[in-house]
């Protein structure tokens, strides 16, 4: 039982506070024995206001209220009606027993019921008693609808709820009532539909039996993640509620492990070495650029390239090739160049240097959850492939350079239960998030409908929305999160992705192109500086010295 001063819809109904209410509240609460909270965790949580803000209506239920946070709302209050007929429906499949033993039955179990909640619930027990069974009772009703056996439903749906609900979905009332199910504030605790089914069946084997069928039949209906090969057994007395349930299916237990945050500080010696190691690398690179052009120079034929391989082994050039490219960059007008040639050049070297100093545990920057789109990732050589699993299938094989993503299935229930999820793995988790980190992945390389067919047309999205901009403006709206956490698994994939195509040379030259060439006015300064030199100095050559005898005499005859 959490006391806490956010206020909550229930709270709202009081216009004045009524303190010897409040008195006899916590002296009931610190005199009862049995409000031994230890061992029993918090499952069900207010959404952090920072994911609230982007979209409201996604984590408030539209139509109806499950549980004590939007109870007292009075535009859902006219689908009580429906849970009271539901509930009456449940007492007459009662064998021997009144209504009122359920109740006294739940009363029993008040203490675990609060402490399920992370608001205070500002109900006696009595009162909480009546309205779990009433809401249980409604929703073991419509999970019925999705119990099926050899792809049979197992009961009908009751004819007082059949303009609401179908076995097929169709309905849009009954695609409201499923999100509003599956929404953080609207959960109801699983043991309690235990309770409440073991009062109608004989035992609470039997119990657990029929309520594993119905949660299969939902779970695989609302289950993102369509192709999954082998959907895993679900032991309804180790999950606390529904939207846990999916989540505990879309996250496998071994991908939530701890993710310790630790900065390092690196000393000044590391710093120097690393800057040393840096400019012997960029001289490397130097030789080996000259050694490239003087390849290629030599299959060369002409009195012109025999001139320019001449100028290539005069001493100037040699001394230039041996001398370190800092202190070449620190010339007179070759300081303009350093960055665009590094960038060119050094670009793939500079950045595998920085990820090996980088430490893994680090909370990412959001330079690092950037990563080219699919129509780019495609331009560049990379091939995008579907597989039949959850996340832990994500992949990227630098051998065939095939991109692996599980084929996920969008509809219109899709992004209320994505952001309802990251709520619940927000509040939840201790370690990294990994949903979120995947909805982030998603939004990075889908940025237009463009992107969307290409993957459509890979298998690896199954559009059933009216378009696919519907879609690319689903993952682009789903861009908030509460914290940023690597995910070890998730950043590998990207880090590989980003450094194969940042090595392209396509890649390369447009980036090169963009922000040296385009977008700067030194260089291009420079270069018609040159240019200008070049020409000057050609023409003064030439009004000297007959340039003819320095090409080839077959040409000039052409």
């Amino acid at each position: 039982m959490a006391f806490s001063n956010q206020s909550s819809p229930s709270s709202n109904r009081n216009h004045h506070f009524d303190e010897l209410r409040w008195v006899i509240q916590i002296r009931r609460y610190l005199e009862d024995s049995n409000n031994d909270e230890h061992g029993i965790p918090v499952t069900i949580f207010s959404v952090p206001r920072s994911l609230r803000v982007s979209k409201p209506e996604a984590y408030v239920p539209q139509l109806i209220a499950l549980g004590p946070y939007h109870h007292w709302q009075p535009e859902l209050y006219e689908m009580e009606r429906y849970k009271l007929s539901a509930a009456k429906r449940a007492q007459n499949q009662l064998p021997d027993l009144k209504f009122q033993h359920l109740v006294e039955h739940f009363t029993k179990f008040e203490h675990i019921i609060r402490a399920h909640y992370h608001r205070y619930l500002d109900f006696n027990g009595e009162t909480l008693a009546w309205l779990m069974i009433v809401d249980t009772s409604f929703l073991l009703e419509f999970l019925q609808i999705y119990a099926c056996e050899e792809g049979k439903a197992l009961k009908r749906v009751p004819s007082r709820m059949s303009h609401l609900v179908d076995n097929a979905g169709r309905k849009s009332a009954h695609n409201v009532i499923l999100r509003d199910i599956m929404m953080l504030e609207n959960q109801l605790p699983l043991f309690l539909l235990r309770l409440n089914l073991e009062f109608q069946l004989s035992s609470i084997q039997e119990a657990d039996g029929v309520l594993t069928v119905m949660l299969n039949g939902f779970m695989k209906a609302l289950c993102p993640f369509k192709m999954m090969e082998s959907f895993p057994c679900i032991d309804v007395t180790k999950h606390a509620h529904l939207l846990e349930l999916l989540y505990s299916i879309l996250v496998p237990k071994p991908l939530e492990q701890p993710c310790e945050v630790i900065d390092i500080n690196e000393d000044q010696t590391d710093a120097v070495e690393s800057n040393e190691k840096s400019s012997k690398d960029h001289s490397s690179h130097i030789k080996h650029f000259f050694s490239a052009s003087w390849s290629a120079a030599s299959g060369l034929n002409g009195s012109a390239i025999r001139y320019i391989k001449q100028v290539l082994l005069s001493r100037p050039i040699k001394f230039l090739v041996k001398v370190p490219w800092k202190i070449i960059t620190n010339l007179p007008g070759f300081s303009v160049l350093r960055k665009p040639v590094e960038h060119l050049f050094f670009s793939e070297t500079s950045d595998k240097s920085k990820l090996e100093d980088s430490n893994i545990n680090k909370p990412p920057l959001i330079e690092e959850i950037m990563i080219p789109s699919v129509t780019e990732l495609i331009n560049a050589g990379i091939s995008f492939s579907a597989t039949k699993g959850n996340m832990t299938t994500i992949q990227f094989d630098v051998k065939t350079v095939t991109f692996y993503l599980p084929t996920v299935s969008l509809d219109i229930n899709t992004e209320v239960i994505l952001r309802n999820l990251v709520a619940y793995e927000a509040s939840v988790a201790s370690g990294p998030l990994v949903l979120t980190r995947y909805t982030e992945l998603m939004n990075g390389i889908i940025d237009t409908d463009e992107d969307v067919k290409l993957l459509r047309e890979r298998g690896i999205i199954l559009n059933r929305m009216k378009s696919d901009d519907e879609v690319a403006k689903l993952w682009n709206s789903m861009s908030r999160s509460v914290r940023l956490t690597r995910v070890p698994f998730l950043d590998k994939v990207i880090e590989d992705v980003n450094r194969y195509h940042n090595s392209r040379w396509r890649v390369k030259t447009t980036k090169f192109m963009k922000k040296y060439v385009f977008g700067s006015w030194q260089f291009l300064t420079f270069l018609a500086a040159i240019l200008l030199l070049l020409l000057t100095s050609l023409q003064a050559f030439c009004s000297v010295y007959s340039c003819a005898r320095w090409f080839n005499p077959t040409i000039i005859g052409e």
